[in-house]
């Protein structure tokens, strides 16, 4: 998954993309690196972010999608928002996945209209909202409270007959750097939920404050942690450098299926 975000102030690539040829070009450079999901966002979830009103995300995000969809009709665009009505005009446009940091906390027609649309949905476990959710987040058992909040999500989505649903434990979402790496460190534990797990792991603060670096020198680190992801059980990783991370894919595929006759 291929992050693109059409956005002014996200933490590593905010304000990169000023006009929709730019933003078309980086598309074209993560398809033809591997990428198979583009994620489109309209809005930072950046920790102290503020939520923008639904009109300029919407303004943001459509014209996007619409050109997305007519140069490369067969790539899977995502549409990452909170907003029920920004989740249903995006796929209208051409998005067939919701990719919502909230769970519904933030809209509570989330659910429904997912059930309405009958496409998948992300459901990311976030402690508070992006303007709050780095104020000293706080836990018993960070990885026993994302299971039983996934437990809990994933039961109310099945009673609206919502099929599809991809896990995402949304490191850096409300948690310390001790608590990402505990979550990580326990992936594995998510498989018994036997859905889909995504790892939104890509130039993180969880690395580059470990490394005393920046998001822009946090590519190294990266790769070494969507290989660990791999290791325990991702599915999907939703990254800013497609080429890097399909590569990373493609040792892990070798080193785990490796031909019977060697």
């Amino acid at each position: 998954m291929g992050v693109l975000n059409v956005t002014p102030d996200s933490f590593f690539d905010g304000g990169k993309y000023e006009n929709v040829k730019a933003l078309l070009e980086q598309v074209e450079k993560m398809i033809s690196a591997g990428a198979i999901i583009i994620d489109v966002g309209g809005m930072s979830s950046r920790p102290g972010a503020e939520i923008i009103k639904v009109k300029e995300e919407l303004n943001r995000v459509i014209p996007v999608i619409e050109q997305i969809k007519k140069q490369f009709p067969a790539v899977i665009i995502s549409i990452d928002t909170v907003r029920s009505e920004v989740a249903r005009q995006s796929v209208a446009v051409g998005a067939s996945i919701i990719n919502d940091i909230s769970a519904g906390s933030i809209d509570d027609q989330m659910f429904k209209t997912v059930a309405e649309l009958n496409i998948p949905y992300i459901l990311m476990h976030m402690q508070g909202k992006p303007e709050n959710m780095q104020q000293e987040p706080d836990y018993q058992d960070v990885t026993k409270t994302v299971l039983n909040f996934f437990i809990e999500k994933i039961g109310e989505l099945r009673a609206l007959g919502v099929k599809d649903i991809i896990l995402d434990p949304g490191f850096g979402f409300g948690k310390t750097i001790q608590h990402n790496y505990h979550l990580l460190q326990k992936f594995t534990i998510f498989k018994i939920l036997d859905l889909p797990l995504l790892a939104g792991l890509s130039r993180k603060s969880m690395i580059y404050k470990v490394l005393d670096s920046t998001p822009q020198e946090a590519l190294n680190g990266t790769t070494v942690l969507n290989t660990l992801a791999l290791e325990r059980g991702a599915k999907i990783l939703r990254v800013h450098d497609v080429k890097e991370a399909k590569e990373t894919i493609t040792l892990w595929k070798q080193l785990n299926h490796e031909p019977k006759t060697l």
